[in-house]
């Protein structure tokens, strides 16, 4: 009687993989995005309000994987800053929609370059076919996991 291994064998598990990777592409892009004085989860929160202005504080935690807290704390930082404004009024509700500044824009911008130089690099090795193969496989792994439908 021949024994099962009882673990995950790390060189062949898709999800380890994937957390390597994922791991090496928030590494990189933290490493790029801090001589510019914001971490991935800033970076994610302008980009999610330049493409979809008037986000709400949980929609943006939501939308960069962070507590509705740590949103708040870090909204409370870039409108300081000037980054982001927020309304003094909600439209409905108690949430307050959240908008880039000028400012928020030029960083965002600057970000963007940067972070797009990183999956360049990380998508070097792929032609373009490929790239479209990966897309398609990685949403199909978050529908499995989430019951959506994202195709």
């Amino acid at each position: 009687m021949s024994q099962q291994p009882s673990g995950i064998e790390l060189d062949t598990s898709l999800g380890y993989l994937l957390k390597e990777a994922s791991s090496a592409l928030r590494n990189a892009m933290e490493a790029v995005l801090r001589p510019l004085g914001m971490g991935i989860t800033h970076y994610a929160c302008l980009e999610l309000l330049a493409q979809r202005p008037g986000l709400s504080n949980s929609e943006l935690a939501r939308g960069t994987f962070v507590t509705r807290q740590s949103m708040n704390v870090l909204l409370q930082a870039l409108e300081r800053d000037g980054v982001v404004a927020r309304s003094e009024k909600a439209v409905s509700g108690r949430a307050l929609p959240t908008a880039l500044t000028e400012r928020g824009r030029r960083q965002l911008a600057a970000a963007s370059a940067v972070v797009r130089d990183v999956e360049q690099r990380m998508t070097s090795g792929l032609g373009n076919a490929e790239q479209d193969q990966l897309r398609w496989l990685l949403t199909s792994c978050v529908s499995a996991l989430t019951g959506t439908d994202r195709h």
